[in-house]
């Protein structure tokens, strides 16, 4: 990584920019944590699917690297006025949004988030939220979720972390997704009385961290991802109750390093 990284934050606006933040997932997604998929483009190194071109994608790039190699950040949204292109969010294929739906709040999915292996723990994630919570102030949207992933399909290994998130951070029933019947399995594993929370939080990976620590919850149930290598979690964010302490705090972490 530079010494000195020269940040630029900015929404695609072009495929070639797409194909930054699917190369990026390819790094982050195929080659460091195992997953795959009917559409991942094995011999160009891409991670993309049928929905990419719906989405925006948010790109965090330090022109610091060499030509090619700069894409060091990527989440990509849709917001609910894009619906109408695929008809369907991503999310739809895992869990039941029609709570959500019928909420008459103004919505926006996420989902893809990456980073770089050698820009984790720095300004790079709080770049990536400053400039996500900018965006959903410019479209006023008021709830954004997503599916967010624990690595691995082994629930007995994550039985701990998913129990503490079911009893402490399930969704409000009006808000509340749920896993699709089909493939519906239980997060509550675990009885509270039985969890040492300490140790249960600190094996929530740490995105997960930073959407409870924005007044994140989480929907019921667990969808098991075997091609993607994931157990994912449904995360909702109520916009209007994210912490203002939390947000200035993502500022000043993104401001170190300021964006081009």
């Amino acid at each position: 990584m530079s010494l000195k990284p020269k940040f630029e934050l900015r929404i695609a606006e072009n495929d070639i920019e797409v194909r930054d933040a699917q190369r990026l997932r390819y790094a982050v997604f195929v080659e460091e944590l195992g997953g795959d998929g009917i559409d991942v483009d094995h011999e160009e190194r891409l991670e993309r699917d049928e929905f990419d071109p719906a989405f925006d994608h948010l790109i965090l790039y330090d022109r610091a690297r060499p030509d090619g190699d700069q894409a060091v950040g990527a989440y990509r949204v849709l917001r609910d006025d894009q619906l109408h292109a695929l008809g369907r969010y991503y999310s739809e294929s895992e869990y039941d949004l029609s709570r959500l739906k019928a909420s008459g709040r103004k919505l926006m999915e996420l989902g893809r988030s990456c980073v770089h292996p050698d820009y984790r723990g720095g300004a790079a994630l709080a770049q990536l939220w400053v400039g996500l919570l900018n965006y959903t102030s410019r479209h006023e949207i008021e709830v954004m979720f997503g599916v967010a992933s624990f690595h691995g399909t082994d629930l007995n290994q994550i039985a701990a972390p998913l129990s503490l998130l079911h009893h402490k951070y399930l969704a409000p029933e009006e808000l509340r997704a749920r896993v699709l019947n089909a493939y519906y399995q239980s997060a509550d594993i675990i009885p509270l009385e039985d969890l040492d929370e300490g140790a249960a939080m600190k094996q929530v990976p740490a995105l997960i961290k930073a959407y409870l620590r924005l007044g994140g919850v989480i929907g019921d149930g667990v969808f098991v991802d075997k091609p993607f290598n994931t157990s994912d979690v449904c995360i909702i964010v109520d916009l209007a109750k994210v912490p203002k302490r939390q947000r200035a705090m993502y500022e000043k972490l993104a401001a170190r390093e300021g964006t081009a």
